[in-house]
């Protein structure tokens, strides 16, 4: 995809750095929309649809958290990627961040090469159009662009972290995939989270679709298993 048909929304209250990081954006050919809180961002994210979200969390009106959170809440933004910008570094920021949905978080102030970087790797992320929409395996069907899963002709209610490690599970049913592979696509690069992060995910998702769905191969990873193994 070209970066004139990418689309990045950037939300902060500081015009400074909607002027600094805006034009580095820009300037990188991507296709700019900002905002100056969290009220405004969900209005611009509701019509434009962008491919990345920048969110500062220290926000007038209405602050980055509950903004991501409400962001998250719309279907059409599914496959949105959304990361904070935040020159705080308090743990319970980063945790807050995660828990409603953001996908990583970027410290400021941040270099602009480092910046355009982090984009790219970002976008990375966003699922490929060719990529069938609908999975079915047995009776679990996923449906990575109404973010639904449905197990038994029941709809389950995943979290986002859940749901991407599902999807990336089944993606290549009986493929082991390594805890590295796991954290870099679920998790990202960036983001600090230990092994034990991996196994309560898989803990909480076997819960919800079955103990025999999801293998785990000691020492190495986890796969999804088909047919009977």
């Amino acid at each position: 995809m070209d970066n004139t048909q990418i689309k990045i929304l950037l939300v902060d209250d500081d015009l400074d750095i909607l002027e600094i990081i805006g034009y580095n954006l820009r300037k990188a050919n991507y296709t700019l929309f900002t905002a100056e809180n969290g009220l405004k961002a969900i209005d611009v994210a509701k019509k434009e649809v962008p491919h990345l979200i920048i969110l500062d969390v220290m926000m007038p009106t209405m602050d980055g958290i509950e903004a991501c959170e409400k962001l998250r809440a719309i279907p059409k933004l599914n496959n949105t990627i959304i990361t904070f910008l935040t020159a705080r570094s308090e743990d319970y920021s980063q945790v807050a961040g995660f828990d409603v949905g953001a996908d990583d978080y970027i410290a400021k102030p941040i270099r602009p090469k480092v910046l355009l970087s982090k984009v790219k790797s970002l976008l990375r992320r966003i699922p490929s159009k060719t990529t069938e929409s609908i999975v079915q395996l047995g009776d679990l069907t996923i449906d990575t662009e109404a973010f639904k899963v449905i197990k038994d002709n029941k709809e389950l209610n995943l979290p986002r972290k859940e749901f991407k490690l599902l999807t990336l599970l089944t993606s290549k049913p009986n493929k082991v995939f390594t805890r590295d592979e796991i954290l870099d696509t679920v998790w990202g690069h960036e983001v600090i989270v230990g092994d034990r992060t991996i196994d309560v995910h898989i803990r909480k998702l076997r819960e919800k679709i079955g103990n025999t769905s999801i293998k785990t191969i000691k020492g190495v990873g986890y796969k999804f298993v088909v047919a009977s193994e």
